[in-house]
């Protein structure tokens, strides 16, 4: 097998809790995690994984198509959903049953006696994610995989990873061309830029007890009543005040950012937010606010360590493999680009 990319990216930034996303369903998420989990077996490197949700599934839900399973090597420590472990094809230990449930039961953490095969659901709350990766540090995972179920990208934030290892594909749908405008946009998107000091310790500290700090034209901070981001446009568009800073600490929806778009229209705003994947917006929505003059940054940036690509649909459309990663390398900005299948095959 040749070098992979993708473990020299993780190797070179020295991360150890690596979240993989992907832009969709059937992107190829489980085969780079699977091929992440080979990497540090090879390596000998004690390894931890879990999930935000649901995934690993034997059958796509949506078209009903067979899937990868999660191949985990033996000794690898597994924060899972005790159902799943039922089901599993996999020989395990027990070795903590967590305090946290899911769906699928209580979050229990297992060793693997052998090397197999099963689905993973792990906890869906950020908090208890950490609680539980914390747990797998001191049972001496050096590295952890962090997974994502569709729908789900906070696991990829910097509160709980330290690199994200997004995966792109056919499944999206359209020519290459679109599928990696649509990469581009999102890779845009997750990697904003980090705001400079003073105000990132000024506006990280506001918000350790609000979801909402605002400050004015003179830099004076405004008293805002709002209880969560989503819901914050109103109180937002009352205030007499003019608005040039606004922190966000929660999710950023349409209905907030047309709110901060009717307010640049009067004047510069900056908004910083905690970090990309906050964001339920598109890359077209940001390009509105920088027309007016408006900028948007980042308490805490993303880095990402690599993209992959893969060629292959569900229904058995695709694009040649070859073309494909070598158009991806053109056009998308980051590095390194990958097809982990034909890496492991030359």
């Amino acid at each position: 097998m040749s070098s992979s990319l993708l473990w020299e990216s993780i190797q070179k930034y020295h991360c150890t809790t690596i979240a993989v996303m992907g832009m969709a369903k059937n992107t190829g998420k489980t085969v780079v995690l699977n091929h992440l989990l080979e990497q540090s077996s090879r390596h000998s490197l004690p390894v931890g994984i879990t999930s935000i949700g649901r995934d690993g599934e034997s059958h796509d839900q949506v078209f009903r198509t067979p899937k990868p399973l999660v191949i985990v090597p033996k000794v690898t420590l597994i924060a899972t959903a005790r159902d799943t472990l039922n089901r599993s094809r996999i020989t395990w230990e027990k070795v903590e049953e967590t305090p946290f449930d899911s769906a699928m039961g209580r979050i229990w953490i297992v060793r693997a006696e052998e090397d197999g095969e099963l689905e993973i659901a792990g906890a869906t709350r950020s908090s208890e994610q950490l609680d539980n990766m914390a747990h797998l540090r001191k049972l001496g995972s050096q590295m952890i995989y962090l997974d994502g179920a569709l729908g789900r990208s906070h696991h990829a934030s910097p509160a709980l990873a330290d690199g994200v290892i997004l995966s792109t594909g056919a499944a999206l749908g359209g020519a290459m061309q679109d599928v990696l405008r649509k990469t581009q946009e999102r890779l845009e998107v997750l990697t904003l830029k980090q705001i400079e000091n003073p105000w990132r310790d000024r506006i990280r500290e506001a918000l350790q007890n609000q979801p909402v700090a605002i400050w004015d034209i003179a830099d004076k901070p405004i008293a805002i009543r709002a209880k969560a981001t989503l819901t914050a446009a109103k109180e937002l568009l009352c205030i007499e005040e003019p608005i040039q800073t606004i922190g966000l600490r929660g999710a950023v929806g349409q209905l907030l950012w047309d709110g901060i778009l009717a307010l640049a229209t009067k004047r510069t705003i900056r908004v910083v937010i905690a970090d990309g994947t906050r964001l339920f917006i598109e890359r077209r929505d940001i390009a509105r606010l920088e027309e007016w003059g408006g900028t948007l940054e980042v308490l805490d940036p993303i880095r990402i360590l690599g993209v992959s690509v893969n060629p292959t649909t569900p229904l058995g459309a695709g694009y040649d493999p070859q073309e494909f990663l070598d158009l991806a390398r053109e056009m998308l900005k980051f590095t390194p680009i990958v097809d982990v299948i034909l890496e492991n095959n030359k």
